[in-house]
């Protein structure tokens, strides 16, 4: 039973039907194939006897869920499907073949992830390179929609099929299939794909996959996992052959080797009926491969060592390792997994609250994780705050050892288990709406792990029948055994090379540990009445109709105004969003202050008197949080909470903002964690424009600058209340409450925290801020440098279009005008040259300003292919501004978008970001309105005048990031 994701999304049915409705009307689709408002009923398969437990639970006895429909056909093949309506029409299917890194021979290094990319290029039933278009007409997205991933166990393909039909999940069965079975494993294909395969190793190395490289020799070292990176080796993909590539598909993909998940909008008994027909005439002559042996973590291999990655953060990974051994997935299993689970949340936390004082580390945590089915680990990180690693360690160690010696008190066991105990129930509370592709991609995943999934109902029973095993004694048992192990390993990661730092190492590790008693977090209850008072409720001045039905726009005497959505979309959810201010339009575009910081510091900084450990107290067993974003015209804290919760949360919003706390340790924590990343931000292309990019593309905006390290390390604590303190007490409030709540009770809510703020003034935003500029066009492109590998390059180039509202029309057609030139880019660039793996074409429109939108494209790509790169992007841009697409192409651009839509237009959160600023600005409603229509109606003459009108040579501004001593060709 796969326990590491104790996740919360998800959504209901009856006002799902609402929601789904004005998703069709919007997109003007047909309906969907079968109801999508019903709870699905639990489907069994009627050739098990009753007493027969399906492939999945075998040696289990943890309760079967019976939404599933479990079959295995005569070839070896198994599967399990389920109905499930969300989104509403969509059908998603995983197929995992037990075919990963770790089943390559040593001279086969990144096979089982060449097969991957060779079966998506044809096979018996698609020509080469006709999938991604076939599914294009369906309605996929390619990459989101369709995908696959290779890890060192397995292969698995994903597919999310919108408004599926019997017809449409039938051929794509079919190709999946042919996939399978018969993929075009020719020299022709081998060699075409070889440069793709290239061209994603060249693109994805780096300092953190040197690093993870590093990581694995170490940690597994005597095992296969040590040197079985799944992208393989240069010499192993230039030495593989269609006859190579032949012999390994013939080992691997075979049907007993395949497990088929579906979960979807459709009747199981019939996706049942559509797997025999693809897949049951699926067969391989004689017998696979037996499944190599893993091994087992071998001590005869140093316990240490060092790394030296140039630019890599200085950091040290510890891990204790067990052999990994296949377990029955038991009820006892899972109960006592729990339980270890709970006490390194016991030590994480006390290790978060240590860094937060401005201790020796930035961060550290620990995780158990079975890796690979090659140990059981006990991994902890740790991050040091300066050089002394030896000191960080050292605090780090003790926290450890006094966990290992003395018993939790109960306080701190209540605390996390109220914290796990809430992430399972909100499972069970969104249970009804959670969505198809998650529940598929769980399943393929148990099976990976060789382990069972079980309902949200089933795993907080579970959970809750070991409650009375968790005790002091429990826990600190728990602890010991995970931090013991026949094999400890340590890594030292560093920029710099330094003489002696691995006995170093070596001797910090064997140093005697002193528990450290001053680590653990005090028992004192910290409730919503340690809060800051608030003043009077506000009254309604006003309450109207706005947007779509149901909504409606409350202001208050405050000047407070409330843009709600009461619905059940989503079961047992609230979502929350406070607007204040104006956001990035309240800095200036010459003068930088410390936005920056505010992502993290502004929240960590506390409420009053309480910091940020009271907080985690006051929201401990419940759905609350405070996430802070930076918007072009608003400042925005968020939340996704529920309805038993939910006025509380509004309160927590409220006194932020009325009575902020200003602890300085989150300045000093920032400033370290900003100090220790930067020497990373000039150690790849993507680095570099990460850092560059957006200064740039805004004409050196300061908004949009990565901060010097001059001025990281000049902040101070009184700057940054400086900055921060007039910005929460002033400019206008919107609030956004989308999701299950009681209308009048949450107009009250809203009354009694944040209209019961004092009214703010506001400043009006100048003019200058409300500029937005793009560069002046340059004939060359402006060369960037990167200390990274001489392999490595990336261009960009980009063209102006506009802002606001006035042409929102065109805005919305320039997202299938991007899509097609992404199209054709990816074609051209990596399916037939693999010039490059990863070209993005994005379109930029910023509704808030009049200006400063713009066509984007990146990639990376060889410094010996730029000229090439520029030569494809400049000619596609022109042949859209001189040619019309298809009528073909076109619809293989809408088709997906449309789904997207619908797909999106059934949860809160769409409708949410839409309607942001309404209140405000009535042209955010009309925008959300038509948005749809714009966007899908557009025609081939339209596209082509877009092209045309704005994909203008004379305009375009270019860049190039180049290795250092390395000139572009």
């Amino acid at each position: 039973m796969p326990l590491g994701s104790l996740a919360y999304e998800i959504f209901p049915r009856r006002a799902a039907a609402s929601l789904t409705v004005l998703a069709l009307l919007l997109s003007g689709a047909p309906a969907p194939l079968a109801a999508r408002t019903e709870s699905a009923p639990a489907a069994t398969s009627g050739a098990l006897a009753p007493k027969v437990r399906p492939w999945l639970y075998e040696n289990s006895d943890v309760p079967i869920d019976a939404a599933w429909r479990f079959g295995t056909l005569s070839n070896g093949l198994r599967y399990a499907i389920r109905r499930n309506g969300v989104p509403p029409g969509q059908v998603s299917v995983r197929l995992r073949i037990d075919a990963g890194s770790l089943m390559e021979r040593p001279d086969e290094q990144g096979y089982a992830h060449f097969m991957e990319h060779l079966t998506f290029r044809g096979s018996r039933h698609v020509p080469d390179g006709e999938s991604k278009r076939i599914w294009q007409r369906l309605g996929v997205t390619f990459g989101s929609d369709s995908n696959a991933q290779t890890t060192p166990t397995g292969t698995s393909y994903a597919l999310d099929l919108p408004q599926a039909t019997p017809q449409s999940l039938g051929e794509s069965l079919k190709i999946l299939a042919g996939m399978m079975a018969d993929p075009n494993i020719v020299d022709s294909a081998v060699d075409a794909e070889r440069a793709v395969v290239l061209a994603e190793r060249r693109e994805s190395d780096g300092p953190q996959t040197r690093i993870s490289d590093v990581s694995r020799e170490h940690f597994f070292a005597g095992q296969p996992m040590a040197d079985r990176a799944p992208i393989g080796t240069v010499a192993t993909l230039n030495a593989a052959t269609a006859a190579k590539m032949t012999a390994f598909h013939e080992r691997w993909y075979r049907p007993e080797n395949a497990v088929i998940a579906i979960a979807g909008d459709i009747d199981p008994a019939l996706a049942e009926q559509l797997i025999k027909d693809q897949f049951g005439g699926w067969s391989v002559p004689g017998k696979g491969a037996p499944m190599p042996d893993f091994g087992a973590p071998d001590p005869k291999f140093p316990a240490t060592r060092v790394a030296v990655e140039p630019g890599v953060p200085l950091g040290l990974t510890l891990a204790w390792l067990r052999p990994w051994k296949p377990r029955a997935d038991t009820i006892l299993y899972n109960q006592d997994k729990l339980t270890d689970m709970l006490a390194l949340q016991i030590i994480s936390r006390r290790l978060e609250q240590a860094a937060r004082s401005g201790g020796s580390f930035l961060q550290s945590s620990v995780e158990q994780q079975d890796v690979s089915r090659s140990v059981d680990g006990t991994f902890m990180t740790i991050i040091p705050v300066g050089e002394n690693w030896q000191k960080a360690l050292a605090d780090v160690r003790g926290i450890v050892e006094d966990a290992k010696t003395t018993p939790p008190s109960q306080t701190e066991i209540d605390r996390e288990y109220a914290q796990m105990d809430t992430a399972l129930a909100i499972q069970v509370e969104n249970a009804d709406t959670e969505a198809g592709a998650k529940q598929a991609s769980d399943l393929i995943s148990a099976v990976d792990i060789r382990e069972t999934t079980v309902s949200p109902d089933a795993a907080l029973s579970i959970f809750r029948s070991g409650k009375a095993n968790m005790t002091p004694a429990k826990i600190v048992e728990s602890t010991n055994r995970l931090f013991s192990a026949g094999v400890f390993r340590a890594l030292l990661v560093t920029g710099t090379a330094q003489p002696g730092l691995d006995a170093k190492l070596a001797a910090a590790v064997a140093a005697p540990v002193k528990a450290a008693t001053n680590a653990r977090l005090a028992d004192k209850i910290v409730t919503m009445a340690d809060l800051p008072k608030l003043g009077a409720p506000a009254t309604v001045v006003s309450r109207r109709p706005i947007g779509l039905a149901g909504m409606e726009s409350i202001t208050f005497s405050n000047g407070v105004k409330l843009t709600l959505f009461a619905n059940d979309a989503e079961t047992e959810k609230v979502r929350i969003n406070v607007r204040f201010g104006h956001g990035q339009q309240a800095f200036s575009p010459v003068k930088p202050v410390a936005s920056w910081a505010g992502d993290y510091a502004l929240v960590a900084s506390g409420i009053g008197t309480l910091g940020q450990r009271e907080l985690d107290d006051l929201t401990n067993g419940r759905r609350m949080g405070m996430d802070f974003s930076i918007d072009e015209d608003a400042f925005e804290l968020q939340a996704v909470t529920r309805p038993a919760d939910y006025k509380d949360q509004l309160r927590l919003f409220a006194t932020k903002l009325g009575a902020p706390g200003w602890d300085p340790a989150p300045i000093a924590r920032v400033k370290a964690g900003a100090t220790v990343a930067y020497d990373a931000m000039t150690r790849s292309p993507d680095a570099v424009l990460g850092r560059d990019l957006g200064w740039l593309l805004h004409d050196k905006d300061v908004r949009f600058r990565t901060p010097s390290l001059a001025e990281i390390n000049a902040l101070t604590p009184q700057a940054f209340r400086a900055t921060w303190e007039p910005i929460l007490a002033s400019g206008p409030i919107e609030v956004q409450i989308f999701g299950q709540v009681k209308p009048d009770d949450a107009i009250a809510a809203v009354a009694q925290t944040l209209g019961a703020l004092p009214p703010r003034a506001d400043t009006p935003v100048p003019a200058a801020n409300l500029a937005m500029r793009f560069p002046a066009h340059v004939e060359t492109p402006i060369v960037l440098r990167h200390k990274g590998d001489k392999e490595q390059a990336a261009a960009v180039m980009a063209w102006p279009t506009s802002g606001g509202f006035t042409l929102q029309k065109e805005a919305r057609q320039l997202e299938i005008l991007t899509q097609i030139f992404n199209d054709r880019l990816f074609d051209r660039l990596r399916s037939t040259e693999g010039a490059a793996y990863s070209p993005s074409v994005q379109n930029s429109w910023p509704f808030s300003y009049e200006s400063g939108g713009y066509i984007l494209v990146t990639s990376q790509v060889r410094p010996d292919r730029i000229a090439y790169f520029y030569d494809v992007v400049k000619s596609t841009a022109a042949d859209l501004a001189r040619t019309p697409v298809s009528e073909d192409e076109l619809q293989r651009a809408v088709a997906p978008m449309r789904q997207m839509l619908m797909r999106a237009g059934t949860g809160n959160a769409f409708w949410m970001n839409q309607m942001e600023g309404a209140t405000h600005d009535a042209r955010y409603v009309a925008a959300m309105q038509t948005m749809a229509q714009d966007m899908l109606t557009v025609t081939p003459a339209q596209l082509q005048a877009l092209a045309a009108r704005y994909l203008v040579p004379a305009k375009s501004w270019s860049a190039i990031v180049l290795p250092e001593g390395v000139e572009a060709k």
